[in-house]
């Protein structure tokens, strides 16, 4: 089955790096043309040098509203509209027990992870998709959240109550905004700078663990994200979908 966004214009947040990078690279390489978000001119530019493609990059602060209805404008003043919006970016700057946690950080956190994703959401919906679905053209948001959205486990807890709340918003938005689609991926633990952290600790246990014997690799991410970005998950909506070597099944053999 050929997967193709020919066509298509997509918005990625967090695409300077990691898997906002894999997934921005590889819509392009499917015929969409992308415009890289991230708060760092510099590493957006070096990022789309790597891309091949029509690829543009705006610097633009995930958790910021206005950034958020400046970055879709010039989407759509670039490329001519917007049809795909990937919410990837991401913070987490707390680790530690879920009570411990001070206002700043938990503040920061859903700001970026929750409240950033729902004004996107809300930005690309008024100045494109609203109109597009009435003629006929519904788009579709994807929403990266976590497998920690659908679990408790220590150390995570502040930034998966973000994560659970964003496979929530998934659900309700894809009930609001239909025909336009809104899914999500909930990725287990990928070889990340983000998640750093958790590979060097822990990745080499949990690898040895899993039915796939390996971690993520940003790339399986993006695989799944031009998949449902395109025609052939036209009847898929509400839906996260959880990408993670098959922690949940274990390995018997």
């Amino acid at each position: 089955m050929q997967i193709s966004l020919e066509g298509k214009v997509a918005l990625v947040t967090g695409a300077s790096r990691g898997i906002g990078k894999a997934i921005a690279a590889t819509m392009s390489e499917a015929g969409a043309k992308v415009m890289l978000t991230s708060r760092k001119l510099e590493g957006l530019q070096a990022a789309a040098a790597e891309m091949s493609g029509d690829t543009a990059v705006f610097a633009a602060n995930a958790g910021d509203v206005a950034s958020a209805d400046e970055c879709v404008r010039a989407t759509i003043e670039r490329f001519g509209g917007l049809d795909i919006l990937v919410n990837n970016a991401a913070t987490n700057p707390y680790f530690g027990p879920t009570l411990g946690v001070d206002e700043a950080r938990f503040d920061k956190t859903f700001g970026v992870n929750l409240r950033g994703p729902l004004f996107w959401c809300q930005a690309a919906w008024e100045q494109a998709m609203k109109a597009n679905a009435l003629d006929g053209r519904p788009g579709v948001m994807i929403n990266i959240a976590s497998v920690g959205g659908l679990r408790a486990e220590g150390g995570l807890g502040v930034y998966n109550l973000t994560k659970a709340a964003l496979i929530h918003m998934t659900r309700q938005l894809a009930g609001e905004l239909g025909p336009t689609r809104v899914v999500g991926i909930a990725p287990g633990l990928v070889q990340t700078d983000f998640a750093a952290f958790l590979v060097e600790n822990f990745g080499d246990k949990l690898a040895a663990e899993l039915p796939l014997r390996r971690l993520g690799e940003p790339q399986d991410i993006a695989n799944l994200a031009v998949f449902l970005a395109s025609d052939a998950a036209s009847w898929i909506t509400g839906e996260t979908y959880v990408i993670d070597g098959g922690a949940g099944v274990r390995s018997t053999g």
